[in-house]
C-alpha cells in the first residue's frame, strides 16, 4: 500500500479506517522529514492484510515510534491535523511516550520515543528507515516476544509473521542476526523470548484452520520456522555478561513490570 503523497490528502480530513489514517499521518510526517513508523497490531495487519484473525479484529488504536529529535515536530504535526494531546500525561511521560486522541471519533494515538519500554527495552531509533511504514519485521516479532505474560493474540501475531516472512540474514525477512545481537548479550531478553517461542511451538498444533488462513496457505511452515529460530538462538555464542546472569537464572527477576498509564 502506497503512502498518499498529495498535499490535499496528507492534510485533508481524517480517514475512517485506522490503517488508512495511520498511513496518511506517516506520509504527512515524512513530507516534513520526520520518519514515523507503525508497530503493534495494526502494523501486523498491514503486513498480513488477508489473515482471517486480524481482518476480524476492530482496528482503532494507532501506535507510532519516532526519533527523540522529532518529538516536538510530531506533536505540532498531530495537533495541526486535528489530534488533541493529553497535556497532563505528556508533561509527565513525554520524554518517552506521547498520547493524542481524536475528539470526534475517540481514536487514540500513542507515540513512543526512540525505544519501546515494556518487560524489556527495545532500542529502535536507528531502525526507523528500514521499512516505509512499520518497524522491520524482526522488531515487530521482538516487540511481541518481550512480553513476559503474553496474551494469545500476541502469540498469534508472531505466528502470522513467521508464516509470511522467511528467516533471513537481513531485513528483507526476519533478520536473525539482529535478533541474535540482542538475545545473545542479554539473558533476560533471551529468557523471555525463548520461553515465548516454546509457547508458540506448543500452540501451533492446536491452531484452527481459520487462524492459519491468509487467503491461501501460509508461505512458510510456522513450526519449522519457530524450531529453526529457537535452534539458532541456542547455538549462537553468548556474551560473558549473558553467561554470568544465566547462573542466577530465575532466582532473580529478569524483566521489568510495564508501567500502567491511564489515558
Amino acid at each position: 500500500m502506497e503512502i498518499p503523497d498529495s498535499s490535499p490528502m496528507l492534510h485533508g480530513p481524517k480517514l475512517d479506517d485506522a490503517l488508512d489514517e495511520a498511513l496518511r499521518l506517516i506520509g504527512a510526517a515524512q513530507s516534513e522529514g520526520m520518519p514515523m513508523r507503525l508497530f503493534g497490531g495494526i502494523a501486523v495487519y498491514l503486513h498480513v492484510p488477508l489473515w482471517s484473525v486480524r481482518k476480524g479484529r476492530p482496528r482503532k488504536d494507532i501506535d507510532f515510534i519516532v526519533r527523540r529529535e522529532d518529538r516536538r515536530g510530531i506533536e505540532q504535526l498531530l495537533e495541526r491535523l486535528g489530534y488533541s494531546p493529553d497535556r497532563q500525561q505528556n508533561a509527565v511521560y513525554g520524554h518517552k511516550q506521547l498520547y493524542f486522541v481524536d475528539a470526534v471519533s475517540g481514536r487514540p494515538i500513542d507515540v513512543v520515543i526512540d525505544q519501546l519500554e515494556m518487560c524489556h527495552t527495545l532500542e529502535l531509533r536507528d531502525r526507523l528507515k528500514t521499512d516505509d511504514h512499520t518497524l522491520p519485521i524482526a522488531d515487530l516479532v521482538l516487540s511481541k516476544l518481550q512480553v513476559v505474560k503474553p496474551e494469545r493474540k500476541d502469540l498469534l501475531d508472531v505466528i502470522a509473521l513467521i508464516c509470511e516472512f522467511p528467516l533471513a540474514q537481513d531485513d528483507h525477512g526476519i533478520n536473525v542476526p539482529h535478533i541474535l545481537r540482542l538475545l545473545s548479550t542479554d539473558w533476560g531478553w533471551w529468557r523471555t523470548s525463548t520461553g515465548n517461542l516454546d509457547q508458540i511451538a506448543a500452540l501451533i498444533p492446536t491452531l484452527s484452520a481459520e487462524e492459519l488462513d491468509f487467503g491461501r496457505h501460509p508461505k512458510y511452515d510456522p513450526f519449522e520456522q519457530v524450531t529453526a529460530l529457537r535452534q539458532v538462538i541456542d547455538d549462537s555464542p553468548k556474551s560473558f555478561k549473558w553467561k554470568i546472569r544465566s547462573k542466577v537464572g530465575d532466582r532473580a527477576v529478569w524483566y521489568d513490570e510495564p508501567e500502567e498509564v491511564d489515558h
